[in-house]
């Protein structure tokens, strides 16, 4: 009786599972400041979280407001795969055009006005190894003691859902000033996004967690920039207008620079995630 040779596997026999994708997103980049803190620290969140793709709200690098092209361009070749702005979008309107153009990562707030010049949303691709398949990124200003008016944060978010069903996942940056209605978005998106992270504020809050559904939250992930300041701007200017009602121009704070943000691990094959994990770099701050 002959013996049958053993049956040889090729590769193409094996189906590879993909591998969780890893998301990391910093909050509010501010000033001088943020971009210092991000150049001293991205090697070191690579090391630490190996992200797939790294996201950050932009809306502040300009001296604390606005974003300017060549501010974009810089944080980009850094290696920053997507970029979402807040209420102060248009304050440097040199950004419109990088706004309007599709081949762009960086996009407005989704729920402004329909006239606003702009995109809503920006796909970007994950890695073969995760899987594949387009990440959906944007951001939806409150409604609650915010002064750009916006529409109806809840019905926009469903819109763009609708309008791109087969995502691989899909961050959503609350830019709000009431945790509560960050807290009332992420439970509305419950089970449908991978994410709901919270900016605008510039505390890092302590309540990460991932949802009943399975989304990941936090309220407020804190921004990359000075924490000896107030939010970010010079506490003597800040003190001196509160405390006489005079106008006084804010400048920038310094000191205690730390880079904040989140890192979210999505479920294999799902759109939904396993775990989230704060980060600081920096100053006082932990890693």
């Amino acid at each position: 009786m002959t013996s049958q040779p053993p049956t040889e596997t090729r590769p193409s026999d094996t189906k590879i599972s993909p591998r969780a994708a890893r998301v990391a997103f910093l909050g509010d980049l501010n000033g001088a400041p943020g971009r210092r803190t991000l150049i001293a620290h991205l090697d070191d969140l690579r090391r630490d979280h190996e992200p797939d793709l790294i996201i950050a709200n932009a809306e502040n690098l300009r001296n604390g407001s606005g974003l300017s092209p060549d501010l974009y361009h810089a944080i980009r070749k850094l290696g920053i795969d997507a970029v979402t702005l807040g209420d102060h979008v248009y304050r440097d309107r040199r950004i419109v055009p990088f706004l309007e153009d599709p081949s762009e990562p960086i996009c407005r707030p989704a729920n402004l006005s329909a006239h606003a010049p702009g995109k809503r949303f920006v796909r970007v691709p994950l890695p073969k190894a995760c899987g594949g398949g387009d990440f959906l990124v944007f951001s939806i200003l409150g409604r609650v003691y915010m002064g750009l008016p916006a529409n109806d944060p809840f019905a926009v978010a469903d819109e763009l859902l609708e309008a791109n069903p087969s995502v691989a996942g899909t961050l959503v940056d609350v830019h709000m000033e009431a945790t509560a209605e960050k807290a009332a978005t992420a439970f509305h998106l419950d089970g449908r996004v991978s994410t709901v992270l919270g900016t605008h504020t510039h505390v890092p809050t302590a309540d990460a967690r991932v949802l009943p559904r399975g989304t990941a939250f936090q309220t407020d992930v804190g921004m990359c920039g000075p924490y000896a300041s107030i939010i970010g701007r010079d506490p003597d200017a800040v003190l001196r207008h509160m405390r006489t009602a005079v106008h006084t121009p804010y400048e920038m704070g310094s000191g205690d620079e730390r880079l904040c943000g989140a890192l979210v691990i999505l479920r294999p094959g799902r759109i939904t995630a396993s775990s989230i994990t704060p980060f600081q770099y920096g100053g006082n701050a932990f890693s």
